[in-house]
């Protein structure tokens, strides 16, 4: 498989975007594939390993370090679920990574619409909106 097939983006590629989002030309299709991999390093892995490794994996599109049960949060994108399959067990055998759990985005919550009037006066007084 090629950088090309694992979402890796052309050279001249808009990287002006937000820095959450790739980068993506109004040419190329849309990464539909997502996930969320927590993280834990093996006791002889250096997390500087895992960053580098990061820098150069063509479906990371960013990463946290967290104070957690893990050692980190790294967030994968790719045009199709065998590539995303993919590059989450690669992250697993080439990253110096003892485990790794994959939590695949489903789609986004929709935050920004208020709730529905007829639920809210079922609802319990701690969910209602004080406004």
């Amino acid at each position: 498989m090629t950088r090309w097939e694992r979402g890796d983006l052309p050279p001249g590629t808009d990287a002006d975007s937000d820095p959450g989002e790739p980068a993506i030309r109004a040419d190329e299709p849309q990464r539909r594939h997502e996930a969320l991999v927590s993280v834990r390093l093996g006791p002889s892995a250096p997390g500087s390993h895992l960053v580098e490794y990061l820098r150069h994996e063509p479906c990371a599109v960013a990463a946290w370090w967290i104070a957690a049960d893990v050692d980190a949060v790294v967030r994968l994108s790719a045009e199709s679920m065998t590539v995303l399959h993919r590059a989450v067990a690669d992250l697993s055998r080439r990253a110096g990574v003892e485990v790794a759990v994959a939590n695949y985005i489903l789609r986004a919550l929709d935050l920004g619409t208020s709730a529905d009037p007829r639920t809210a006066k079922d609802a319990p007084t701690w969910v209602v909106s004080a406004a």
